[in-house]
């Protein structure tokens, strides 16, 4: 699938949730729970896959929760900064969304879990307020459990029906396109009545390009108004590239590890 396509398909997804919750969530609350159903489902692939380590034989979101030892949780969480289940993983939750009848405390319950594993440890702070925007009993989901339940498990399917393949293999920026798409559809008036503005992202590449020009080394990038990080993942794309085109030409790269902050 060509990054046009993703795009697309994408768009037409996002659209596709919009006409099951937007008749009862303001257009500013939709796009975070998007977003941060998004980032769920990313966090949670990324856990299985470094933890199955590149073994084909385990398959994480099957394993049982009883299987893991302190020591296992206690390397993942210093290696990766948190911590998931397989029980709480995005996919084992979206399986059987329609049918949990606790869906958003079961997600608040997750989320809080996710944060506290890493009390304690050097990414506490990172992690600490991780899904704030993600409120799950909010009375902006419906009156009832059953409204909230409903247009949380429809948000969650929309999401786990994107089929890109790994989103570290993705062709496109994925939360960028997303909130491109959702700021510029439905939020775009909110978004700057509250100072927040985005950088469309050929408007990113070009400048990525442009500060990467004929470098041949980068320690550090610093963007403080990141938003959704399309600047940064666009100068990192850059400095990939970059690397590829000297490695491709026999000469050695010389560039050092890079420190992206945000």
């Amino acid at each position: 699938m060509t990054s046009t396509q993703q795009r697309a398909e994408l768009q037409r997804r996002i659209w596709q949730i919009a006409n099951d919750v937007r008749g009862a969530v303001d257009g500013w609350d939709f796009k975070q729970y998007v977003l941060g159903t998004l980032f769920y489902r990313f966090i949670s692939e990324n856990f299985a896959v470094y933890i199955e380590g590149g073994d084909d034989s385990i398959h994480y979101a099957k394993l049982p929760d009883d299987v893991i030892t302190p020591e296992i949780k206690d390397d993942a969480i210093k290696s990766k900064g948190y911590f998931i289940y397989p029980s709480q993983l995005f996919a084992n939750i979206a399986k059987g969304a329609n049918n949990n009848d606790s869906l958003n405390t079961d997600l608040a319950t997750i989320f809080a879990a996710i944060e506290a594993s890493a009390n304690g440890y050097l990414s506490e702070q990172d992690i600490k307020g991780l899904f704030a925007d993600f409120d799950t009993t909010s009375n902006r989901l419906g009156n009832t459990v059953k409204d909230k339940n409903a247009r949380l498990a429809a948000v969650l399917k929309g999401v786990a029906e994107l089929d890109f393949g790994g989103f570290d293999t993705s062709r496109i920026d994925l939360f960028g396109d997303a909130y491109e798409f959702l700021i510029s559809n439905y939020a775009a008036n909110a978004g700057k009545s509250g100072g927040e503005f985005f950088t469309p992202q050929h408007v990113s590449k070009l400048i990525a390009q442009l500060a990467m020009h004929q470098q041949t080394s980068v320690n550090k990038i610093y963007d403080p108004a990141c938003g959704s990080g399309s600047l940064l993942l666009q100068a990192k794309s850059s400095s990939t590239r970059t690397s590829s085109k000297r490695a491709s030409s026999g000469r050695k790269s010389t560039t050092p590890p890079t420190t992206w902050r945000g």
